[in-house]
């Protein structure tokens, strides 16, 4: 089972910052976090794409997906929609990135329209990323944060390069079991982001098996090649412990789940 560390839980860190920790502590590959401010921005240049990819190669790196913002959902007109998924698209390509994750981000209104914008906008940018060799995966998560509203999308979709990223915390607390989920997300699914904390009303990042999610059930499901990426929340928890000095436990952790004793 490959194991990724999301950059999520190095906020500010430099590229080979997070390179050298990564594969220093038994991580296979970077989730890169895409946003003003980061090493990986929306605004990067060609030359500043190549550079990032000399570092993750040097490091002997997966980059497994650029994790983006971009909301297929969203209420409003399709054209920035789309053009952002495009913009995004050839930035993975350009990384070496086999995955982009975007939310749904569908809003308060009616969840048929929220799925008709999302299945139309991903429809039009398939065969792009068909192309670019990049899938378009769209994270359970804020509207659509359990895997069978995810699955209904995908399904209509019905193209190889649009699939779905299992944010394990959401579908948990969406109230469906990891097999619930996994029954739904099968025929489409990317890669999994595991992460654990205390409950739903304190979702501070803990160290994994420290909380209560059902990493091991959810683990247990999945094929052996599955990327399995460690998400740690840490901008949204100032009050959190620093990522750092857990990566090498959180990397037995997952390993030691994939390779029970006995």
């Amino acid at each position: 089972m490959p194991l990724a560390l999301s950059t999520l839980g190095l906020p500010g860190l430099p590229l080979a910052g997070a390179a050298r920790l990564a594969a220093e502590h038994g991580w296979d590959g970077l989730e890169l976090r895409c946003a003003e401010g980061e090493s990986v921005h929306p605004a990067m240049t060609p030359g500043e794409c190549r550079s990032a990819a000399r570092v993750l190669r040097a490091h002997g790196l997966t980059p497994l997906a650029l994790a983006s913002y971009v909301g297929v959902a969203a209420p409003g007109p399709d054209r920035p929609v789309t053009d952002a998924l495009r913009a995004h698209l050839r930035l993975a390509a350009d990384l070496g990135a086999a995955g982009l994750r975007v939310f749904p981000r569908g809003g308060d209104g009616p969840r048929t329209e929220a799925d008709d914008r999302a299945v139309r906008r991903l429809a039009e940018v398939a065969e792009e990323a068909r192309r670019l060799g990049v899938r378009v995966l769209v994270e359970t998560h804020d509207s659509h944060r359990g895997g069978r509203a995810v699955a209904g999308l995908l399904a209509r979709v019905a193209h190889p390069a649009v699939g779905a990223l299992w944010d394990l915390m959401h579908t948990h607390l969406a109230g469906e079991t990891p097999a619930g989920t996994h029954a739904a997300l099968a025929p489409y699914l990317g890669h999994v982001q595991v992460k654990d904390i205390a409950g739903p009303h304190d979702r501070t990042p803990l160290p994994l098996g420290a909380g209560v999610l059902p990493i091991a059930d959810c683990l247990r499901l999945l094929p052996p090649d599955t990327w399995v990426c460690w998400e740690y929340e840490a901008p949204w928890h100032p009050a959190a412990a620093p990522l750092p000095p857990l990566l090498p436990s959180g990397a037995a952790f997952l390993a030691a789940l994939h390779h029970p004793s006995g």
